[in-house]
């Protein structure tokens, strides 16, 4: 495929740019790789996040990024731990830290916002 060892790029639309970098830089620990006029690039470990300011942009109710974890309480509770609080989202059946268990038991998701509003996710699967 043309695209198959390339380098991932996801675009994310944000409201203040110094922000929201330094949510994914100081929050998350993501480090920066290069910024330009209009955007910052963000290294995600083997993808790239481009965040651009937007003038009037808001954000959407869905996920715009997600992580796969081998953990998710953990996870879970290290963003709490830097001031992250996950959404409770009414009727999904969530437990006290906000993630929601698959029927199955199998998998787990938890959803949080950024710095910006855009909704985030860890994942656990299998």
């Amino acid at each position: 495929m043309v695209l198959g060892s390339a380098t991932p790029v996801a675009f994310l639309y944000v409201m203040d740019r110094e922000r929201a970098l330094g949510f994914y830089r100081d929050t998350l620990g993501f480090a920066p790789r290069s910024a330009d006029a209009h955007g910052d690039f963000i290294d995600l470990g083997g993808a790239l996040v481009r965040m651009t300011a937007m003038p009037g942009y808001a954000p959407g109710p869905h996920p715009v990024l997600g992580w796969e974890v081998n953990d998710i309480v953990a996870s879970v509770t290290g963003l709490r731990e830097r001031g992250v609080e996950c959404i409770i989202y009414e009727g999904m059946g969530q437990d006290a830290l906000g993630i929601w268990t698959s029927p199955d038991g199998k998998n787990k998701v938890a959803f949080f916002p950024d710095s910006e509003g855009n909704v985030l996710s860890v994942a656990q699967t299998g």
